[in-house]
């Protein structure tokens, strides 16, 4: 993704020499679609013959060689694309997310006729700013172009394609708008396309290892502060939780952490992914079926990382540190066990009923060590934590449970804003009760009833007062609702959202 350049550029269209130039139709009811003057002719004559209308995801590529058009395309292919109904892109994040859509169906189809580069004719249309048009299209095309081949071998060079290495952005006017939401939404596609490799990589492939050795590289490129907790570190810290999960490991667990502490009086938000590089379930196995998939048992570890790669791109006035607890769950001889007790890094002690339940009790001494820390404003963590989300969404929309109003309208807004939606789901004492144990201070699952509720009400207990939400990602983080820009795998969930919430943050606007 790197290799891929993105440009904004005035060179004339009609120039153009490369392998594909992309224009944009809007559908409108009983007449011809709105369209640049440029492809008029070409618009009108496949309307009239019923085959191009302007609907969402509509194409029509033709071939300039082949047709009669004053002035000429020098380009070898031009691609008319539909971006829906003009009335139903009325309000702004129904039109963020047209052209996200859009960019997408053009990376299917540059895939489809392996052009290495192309130009997009950004529409001069009034339901959307060239920065928002330039940032989702950016975005669209970059997160659509994405590709995960690293363990295959090369194929014959004649079939051989490796992507995108140029892409061009065309408007004759705004054009310092659209370099601004060109280079915002380059940035944000690229963080969550590190963050899709991160969770492709197999099980002995990125371990907690990988995590650090990936921190230090940020680390190193954007001035961060590193810290990475080993094993006796989190023994001499009480880091109960961490420790018992890693128990039937032969790989070592990291806590890592990377501070961004920007000069003057500032905001800090605190994030933490969970790192579970794969969760076999330990004792409490879970079944063979699928098990493969539990390599992505890291992706909010992922996320939180790659965010991070975005803050050290853009430098923001918000602090931001990141935490992410990793290790592998595994069932060896030394496996934590059902009715073992432990305690985390607070004193809290907790009666682990089920063992995959693990990655509340990583989270819970992250949460607690990083508040007690750093006194951060706020704090989000972000999680592949339960099925019970599944359950209850599908893959349509992540959960989120927090104990502060403010945070959730603000994670809310900027997942709308991204593509990437978020339903609140409810906290209290009904559900805490759930999680009260007999032997202990409380216990790792609250029965088969609410599970995504109960889960949180376990993070929950080590939070305090700090203003603080929780996002279930179980059901987006891989198999997300199908997009043009969101590939079959992981899809990057939360990366670009915590993108938008630290670039729209109001010092204040989250009071503790």
């Amino acid at each position: 993704m790197k290799s891929t350049r993105l440009t904004v550029t005035q060179k004339n269209i009609h120039d153009f020499k490369g392998d594909l130039l992309v224009f944009c139709a809007l559908k409108r009811e009983n007449q011809l679609p709105w369209c640049d003057d440029e492809i008029i002719s070409l618009v009108t004559h496949a309307h009239e013959l019923g085959d191009f209308s302007g609907k969402e995801d509509e194409t029509l590529l033709f071939y300039p060689e082949q047709t009669h058009m004053t002035p000429e395309f020098s380009a070898k292919r031009v691609l008319i694309l539909g971006l829906g109904a003009e009335e139903e892109l009325a309000d702004d994040i129904t039109a963020r997310e047209a052209f996200r859509k859009a960019g997408g169906v053009i990376a299917q189809t540059v895939e489809k006729i392996k052009a290495g580069n192309i130009m997009i004719r950004i529409p001069t249309l009034a339901i959307c700013p060239f920065e928002d048009m330039g940032e989702c299209l950016a975005e669209g095309v970059v997160l659509g172009n994405y590709r995960f081949d690293k363990y295959q071998k090369e194929k014959p060079e004649e079939e051989q394609y490796k992507g995108l290495k140029d892409i061009k952005l065309f408007s004759e006017q705004n054009q310092n708008e659209l370099k601004k939401g060109a280079k915002k939404g380059g940035i944000a596609a690229r963080a969550a396309c590190l963050a899709r490799n991160m969770a492709n990589e197999p099980g002995n492939g990125w371990t907690a290892s990988d995590f650090a050795a990936h921190a230090s590289h940020l680390a190193q490129t954007y001035k961060f502060k590193l810290s990475v907790l080993n094993t006796v570190d989190m023994k001499q810290l009480g880091m109960g939780g961490i420790l018992a999960v890693n128990q039937g490991s032969t790989e070592p667990p990291k806590m890592v952490i990377l501070e961004y502490r920007p000069a003057g009086k500032n905001d800090t938000l605190l994030l933490v992914g969970k790192g579970i590089t794969f969760d076999s379930g330990g004792v409490s196995l879970k079944q063979a079926l699928g098990m493969e998939e539990m390599k992505y048992d890291m992706c909010g570890g992922a996320a939180v990382l790659a965010a991070m790669e975005a803050v050290g791109r853009e430098k923001p006035k918000l602090g931001v540190v990141a935490i992410v607890p990793a290790t592998d769950n595994m069932a060896g001889g030394g496996a934590v066990k059902p009715g073992d007790i432990i305690r985390h890094y607070d004193g809290t002690t907790s009666e682990i009923v089920n063992t995959d339940a693990e990655g509340r009790m990583i989270l819970a001494d992250a949460l607690a060590y990083g508040i007690k820390t750093y006194s951060p404003t706020c704090v989000v963590d972000i999680a592949t934590l339960t099925g019970a989300a599944i359950m209850g969404l599908g893959h349509h929309y992540s959960c989120v449970l927090s104990n502060n109003d403010a945070l959730v309208q603000r994670l809310d807004a900027a997942g709308k804003r991204t593509g990437e939606p978020m339903w609140r789901l409810p906290l209290g004492k009904e559900y805490s009760k759930q999680i009260e144990s007999k032997v202990a201070d409380i216990k790792n699952i609250g029965g088969k009833s609410a599970g995504t509720i109960t889960a949180a009400a376990y993070l929950e207990h080590f939070v305090g007062k700090t203003p603080w939400a929780h996002l279930d990602i179980a059901g987006t983080a891989w198999n997300f609702t199908e997009k043009s820009y969101i590939p079959k795998g992981p899809s990057g969930m939360g990366v670009r959202t915590f993108i938008d919430l630290i670039r729209n943050w109001e010092k204040g606007a989250v009071g503790a």
